[in-house]
Parts: structure tokens; C-alpha cells; sequence
């Protein structure tokens, strides 16, 4: 039953090449997450995926998680520690909130500490490009595994339309996007959304909103940019499901919320971004600086594993900058090189005062009585974080493309990364204890790649790549409630990739497969007594494939599969339950399926009926180091149903139609638990172009 969503797709698709129609080829031809620069994405020698925005308003796309459906081996259920709002993504078999780079418009969102996926918002997003492995040299010591970045639609272009919409447990959303009036050379455009979310939890609750203006100035010879961001979150949690031996405890009803009755993780969040673009006489040179401030309360609790119903509470209070500085010259010696040399700086400075309540309250296991707030336990710890990081950089990139057929890339990168941190801890009614560290580490980066384009007719091509990327990254900083004063070497990976890419049929499928081998080391785990270290490593491998077939100008179908296997190389796990050390070297990542895949309808016209079906699959995984925990399969399934009039349209959109709730997501802070997938969401929506000539 699973797999009859994905075989109809995969039928539909060999019917279609079978019966091809005359169609221009719609995939998108340039990425710039790579360079920074537009680059042909069949001649990229890595494997990039690129979601477009039209598809994404067709197919009523809203969270990170629905926006990356249709990438290979992408995982990225909502939810998880840091609220309903955000997401832990998984990238070639790594489940990991940390483990990836977010960028939004060229700045990396989040900093140098975390991905702030919160206040990651759709509204009016022009495309996401997909970048698998390390991040590029341009961005530093920032991600392993993936590169997401998100590219709005630049000032005075916009999508032109207002949406609102009215979906299951009184949820509502409605947002605008608009291009403004030009005024001389200044070019403008606006876009606002927010949104209510109500969950089968009745105390779950999303309400956020979000506004963009985006600026730019032609002058003579130069360019000036101004991105200006104001995102409100305030998320009402749930509570994750403790697990006890293999399964999770049937104890605890499905949607019991076991959090204090202030429960609530609000955030503030500021943004502003300038730009300056100039031809000088060795070519084009360009700067960015932004500054990022955030101001975040975060009040929940955590059940204790033993299911005694006593819950530790935490009521944090947290402060956020990130600032980010990037210069770079870009000069082309003729048709067939360009050289990109620069310098950035990532600036982050967190703070946090946490005041935590051990073993605060008991409540029954039935979720029946709603627990006191935070003001009326007992605090018995109080724990102080200021951790200030400075990701420093001086890089070089590459691109030779000597003929039509070659494209060889290499970028070389000196990383200096400073990191000082200061924590105290004072529990009742020990003494105080503080500590100040930090760490120092000057590293170079490199990457290398090369693709062939070893045939060619018309439109269709097949092209070979392979690169090799050598990363490494300052541990996490979780902001958790727990006393962690260390600051610990950092983490360091070496990755392999080679693929295939390419076209057929005229142009209207496209095609990409790779494989890949990556090796961690330095591993940040927990020991029995709590504290993290470096002591572990893993070695992700497998491979990916996606296809899409335009089968007509309006029709398209696509699909994809993926093969992982992540793996312990290194790891003495301490097992909570016997607090012996087991050696779980070549045993599965927690949450880690072999088999991923998901396929496509996608009908969408621009007048009439339209339609779009998609959907996942996920394999065999297992919830613990040791594999004793083993969770089955699951499949999922998305769809939404219009009518596009002139300007108006009406559709009925819906997510997890099977309203399965697996465990996705496991709980650094609260032991053994885990966060479920969000039930069915239906929504009844309504949007009006404004653009005479048509949205889309």
C-alpha cells in the first residue's frame, strides 16, 4: 500500500517517454550557491538540485520540509528542539539540525552557530538551489553534508500575489508579495506573510509572520542593495514520546503535552543587509555585510525516561547576533577562466541565562492535568552561556572551462576560527562553578572538480563530474539547559562524489545520479555522565538519482531514489539503560534509512483546472546507536486541486493525507524521546494575481 503512490508516478512516466510531446525544456539552466557567480548547472561538477518557485506556490508549499520533497535522499520533517516551526533536514543519510548551511539571498542564515530554519519563510521565493557535501570555500567552516539556499526574487520583481487561506484545527495563513513602484534607477519590492497553525495537539500552536523589502540602486558603474527582514515567531511546543526498549511507550497518549502551562518558544528577529556591486578595471568586485540580531524565550519541559510523570523544566532567555562580511573580485581572463579571490567574516555572539526547575512537577501519563507554569516551580539551577565566535577566511576559486566539453573547478580556502566562551552552573545547593575556554584553529580548506560533457545532439547531453571537497567545522553550540563548558576540537570530514548528468528526449528529461563517500572525524557525542566530547566517527556513503520529464509544456513528472548507508566507524556508546560503554562501530545512525525516494505529478497550467500529487517514501530505521530499536517504513502523501481563473484561483491543498505519525526526530535535551510527524493538514485557499498580464 506504501509504494502504490510512487509505482503510479514511475507508470505514468514510462508511458509518457513512450508517448513524448513537444515541449521546451523547463528546468532551470544557472546556480550561483557553487561560485556566487551563475554557472550552468549540467556542467557543475557536483550534484545540484533546483526547486522553483512557481512549483512551489503550485504545490502549496509553506515549510522547509514540503519544499524539499521532491529532493533525492532529503529528509526534513518539521518540528524538533528548536519548536514546530523549524526542521531537522537529512542529508545523505546524516540527521543532524547542525550539519548543514542555510543561506538566504547570498548570507548565510543562522550564522556561526545554527541554521535559524524559524524564520525560514517562502513567501515570494524566486528558487532553492540544493547543494549536496561541504559547502562551497566562499562560506567557510559551515556546513558537511548540504547547502540549502533560498533566492527571493530580486527588488522590483515579485510574485504579484496575495493568498489567504483556512485549513483544519482553525488554521489560517495569508501572505502578499509585491513589486513597488520604480523610482528613477531605485527598484523596490515588498512581501509580507504570517500565519496561525493549529495542530491534533490542542496546545501546539504556530503564529509567526514575516516581512521583506528589498532595495536596489543602478548607477553608473555600480549597484546598491538593501534587504531589510523582520520575522516574529511564537511557537507552543509539543511534547516528544519517550521510548522504552525497542518501541515508543504506549503510556503516553499520541498528542499528550506534558509542557508547563507558560510553554512557549518566542522569537524576535532583525535582519538587514546592504550590498555593493562595481566594475573596476580588473573586474567585477563585490561586498556584502549583514547584521542579524535575535531575541529568543524558549519555556518547555522534558519527562523523565523512567515515565514517573516528574518533568525538569528550563526558562531560558537567549540573545543572538550574527554578522556576516563578505568581499570578493571576480576577473575572467577571455571566454575560458574566471577567478574569484576574497575575503568574509561570520561574527556570532550568543548569550543565555536558563533557569531550570530538576524534577519540577508530576503529572499523570494521561496528559490530563495541565502542569503549572515556570513562575510557580521551584528553580533549583541556574546556568549562564556567553559564547562569542569569529569564522575568519581568505579564499581562491578557479573555473576553467577550456571547450564546450571540460569544466574543471578548484577552490583553496585559509580558515582562522576563534571561538571564547564563558559558562557557570550553580545548582542548590552545591557552589558556584564557572569556566572560561576557548580555541583557536587556523586550517585550510580545499575543493576540487572537474566535468566532460562526453556527448552532445541538440538539446541532449550526457556529462560525466567527480569532486573532492576537504571541510571541517567548529563544534555546535545547542544552547541547551545542560552545563557544557567546554569548547571542543572541531569536527573534520573528507568527501568524494561522482556522478553522471544529463539530457534526452529533446531536452524535456533531465537527469542526475551520483555516489558518494564521506568520512567524519572528531565526532561530538555525549559520555555517561553528560558531558560532550570528540569520540566518535562515521562514514556516510551510497547513491542518488532524479528525473523529471516535462511530458507538455503544462505536465510534468518527476522522481527520484536513494541509497544510504550511515554508519559508526568509531563510537563507545554509553548506554543510558546499563550505563556500560558498548562499541557500536559499523552499526547505523540513529534514524538513518537505507531507501529513500518520492515522485511527482505536477499539472499546472496557467488557466483551468490544475493539479499536483507528491509522494515519500522512507525505509527501515532504527530509533538507538545500538539498532535494537528498529522502526518500519513509512509512505507519505501530499496534493493539492485548483482552478486558475484570469487572476484569481481557488485550490484545496493537503499534507500527510495518510495522517501517519512515525518518529522522525529524536531530543538532545530530553532523553530517549522523540518528535512525531505532523498529522494531516488540509487547507482551502484562495489567491489573486495581481498582475494583469498573469502570475507564475
Amino acid at each position: 500500500m506504501q509504494f502504490r503512490p510512487l509505482v503510479a508516478a514511475v507508470l505514468i512516466g514510462i508511458s509518457a517517454i513512450a508517448h513524448p510531446a513537444e515541449s521546451d525544456q523547463t528546468l532551470p539552466v544557472i546556480e550561483v550557491t557553487t561560485s556566487k557567480l551563475p554557472e550552468p548547472v549540467d556542467q557543475t561538477p557536483a550534484m545540484i538540485s533546483i526547486v522553483d518557485g512557481d512549483e512551489l506556490n503550485s504545490r502549496g508549499a509553506s515549510n522547509m520540509a514540503s519544499a524539499l520533497d521532491l529532493v533525492p535522499g532529503v529528509e526534513a520533517p518539521a518540528g524538533g528542539d528548536a519548536g514546530p516551526s523549524s526542521a531537522v533536514p537529512s542529508f545523505w543519510g546524516l540527521h543532524e539540525f547542525d550539519a548543514f548551511l542555510l543561506v538566504v539571498d547570498g548570507v548565510p542564515w543562522g550564522g556561526a552557530f545554527n541554521p535559524m530554519i524559524t524564520t525560514f519563510d517562502l513567501n515570494d521565493v524566486q528558487r532553492i538551489e540544493v547543494l549536496k557535501g561541504a559547502a562551497p570555500v566562499m562560506f567557510g567552516a559551515t556546513s558537511f553534508v548540504g547547502v540549502v539556499q533560498a533566492l527571493h526574487y530580486p527588488a522590483g520583481q515579485a510574485s504579484n500575489e496575495v493568498d489567504i487561506a483556512y485549513g483544519n484545527h482553525d488554521s489560517w495563513s495569508g501572505s502578499a508579495a509585491i513589486a513597488l513602484p520604480q523610482s528613477g534607477d531605485y527598484k523596490q519590492s515588498f512581501a509580507i506573510d504570517g500565519e496561525n497553525l493549529g495542530f491534533s495537539d490542542p496546545r501546539e500552536v504556530v503564529k509567526n509572520g514575516q516581512a521583506l523589502y528589498r532595495g536596489s540602486l543602478s548607477l553608473e558603474d555600480s549597484t546598491l542593495t538593501v534587504d531589510a527582514n523582520l520575522s516574529i515567531v511564537r511557537d507552543v511546543p509539543p511534547s516528544p514520546v519517550i521510548r522504552v526498549g525497542t518501541t515508543l511507550t504506549p503510556a503516553t497518549p499520541i498528542d499528550a503535552n506534558f509542557n508547563p502551562a507558560d510553554a512557549r518558544i518566542d522569537q524576535d528577529q532583525n535582519h538587514l543587509a546592504l550590498g555593493y556591486t562595481r566594475s573596476v578595471g580588473w573586474g567585477e568586485w563585490s561586498t556584502t555585510i549583514s547584521a542579524t540580531h535575535s531575541n529568543i524565550t524558549d519555556i518547555r519541559a522534558f519527562l523523565h525516561p523512567d515515565l514517573s510523570g516528574t518533568a525538569d523544566t528550563q526558562n531560558q532567555s537567549r540573545l543572538i547576533d550574527d554578522d556576516y562580511f563578505d568581499t570578493h573580485l571576480t576577473h575572467l581572463f577571455g571566454n575560458s577562466v574566471s577567478l574569484t579571490v576574497g575575503a568574509d567574516a561570520l561574527y556570532g555572539h550568543g548569550t543565555q541565562t536558563t533557569l531550570n526547575g530538576n524534577s519540577a512537577y508530576t503529572v499523570p501519563l494521561d496528559g490530563s492535568v495541565l502542569p503549572p507554569p515556570t513562575t510557580a516551580v521551584t528553580v533549583n539551577e541556574i546556568g549562564v552561556v556567553d559564547d562569542r565566535r569569529d569564522f575568519l577566511g581568505q579564499y581562491a576559486q578557479v573555473d576553467w572551462k577550456p571547450d564546450n566539453q571540460w569544466d574543471v573547478a578548484a577552490g583553496l580556502r585559509l580558515n582562522e576560527t576563534n571561538e571564547n566562551k564563558f559558562s557557570s552552573d550553580l545548582v542548590d545547593p552545591d557552589p558556584l562553578v564557572s569556566e572560561s575556554d576557548k580555541r583557536n584553529v587556523v586550517k585550510p580548506t580545499e575543493t576540487l572538480g572537474t566535468s566532460y560533457r562526453f556527448w552532445q545532439s541538440g538539446p541532449d547531453e550526457a556529462v560525466l563530474y567527480a569532486d573532492f571537497r576537504n571541510a571541517f567545522k567548529p563544534s555546535a553550540l545547542d544552547f541547551g539547559p545542560d552545563y557544557q563548558p567546554a569548547v571542543l576540537l572541531p569536527e573534520t570530514a573528507k568527501s568524494y562524489e561522482a556522478g553522471l548528468k544529463g539530457a534526452a528526449i529533446d531536452g524535456r528529461l533531465t537527469w542526475q545520479t551520483e555516489v558518494f563517500l564521506l568520512n567524519f572525524k572528531n565526532l561530538v557525542v555525549p559520555t555517561a555522565a553528560g558531558d560532550l566530547v570528540n569520540a566518535a566517527g562515521e562514514q556516510l556513503k551510497g547513491g542518488e538519482f532524479e528525473a523529471r520529464l516535462q511530458v507538455a509544456p503544462d505536465l510534468a513528472l518527476a522522481g527520484n531514489l536513494a541509497y544510504h548507508d550511515a554508519h559508526f566507524t568509531q563510537y563507545l556508546f554509553a548506554d543510558p539503560n546499563t550505563g556500560n560503554y558498548v562499541d557500536v562501530a559499523g552499526r547505523a545512525l540513529p534514524l538513518s534509512p537505507h531507501v529513500l525516494a518520492s515522485a511527482g505529478i505536477l499539472y499546472t497550467p496557467k488557466t483551468g483546472f490544475y493539479t499536483t500529487v507528491v509522494g515519500n517514501f522512507v525505509g527501515r530505521r532504527y530509533l538507538d546507536e545500538e539498532n535494537t530499536a528498529p522502526v518500519g517504513a513509512y509512505a507519505t502523501l501530499a496534493s493539492t486541486v485548483g482552478y486558475r481563473f484570469e487572476r484569481y484561483a481557488v485550490s484545496v491543498e493537503g499534507t500527510n493525507l495518510s495522517n501517519r505519525r512515525p518518529p522522525v526526530t529524536s531530543s538532545e535535551f530530553g532523553s530517549e524521546s522523540f518528535y512525531l510527524l505532523n498529522g494531516r493538514m488540509a487547507w482551502l485557499k484562495l489567491s489573486y494575481c495581481l498582475d494583469a498580464k498573469g502570475c507564475g
